[in-house]
């Protein structure tokens, strides 16, 4: 009975672990994200900051990416940003994998 309690709090110490993970790149990638944006959409210094926190706080409003690309969709388009739907994307996975990299590295 005690190697099955040691594996089930060993499988809830990882689980705990890779979402907290998650959740550290996730809003890492998001600042990068961000700032990445705020680049394409002509933002400097201070407002590309402000610009990469609107993108963090986007994040929040349900589960998954939709809410954060939907936000730099939106907002290419009005600014009348040339950037594709994949390339939005794509950003967004290779950001995810610097992200991931960075933390595990830390």
């Amino acid at each position: 009975m005690t190697n099955m309690k040691d594996r089930e709090e060993g499988f809830e110490r990882k689980f705990a672990f890779d979402e907290e993970l998650r959740f550290k790149a996730n809003a890492r990638r998001n600042k990068a994200l961000g700032l990445w944006a705020a680049e394409k959409l002509g933002k400097t210094g201070a407002d590309a900051d402000a610009y990469a926190k609107e993108v963090i706080v986007s994040d929040i409003q349900e589960a998954g990416d939709h809410d954060v690309f939907r936000k730099i969709r939106a907002d290419f388009d009005a600014a009348g940003v040339d950037q594709s739907d994949h390339q939005i994307r794509r950003t967004m996975d290779e950001l995810m994998a610097v992200a991931v990299a960075q933390i595990q590295n830390s």
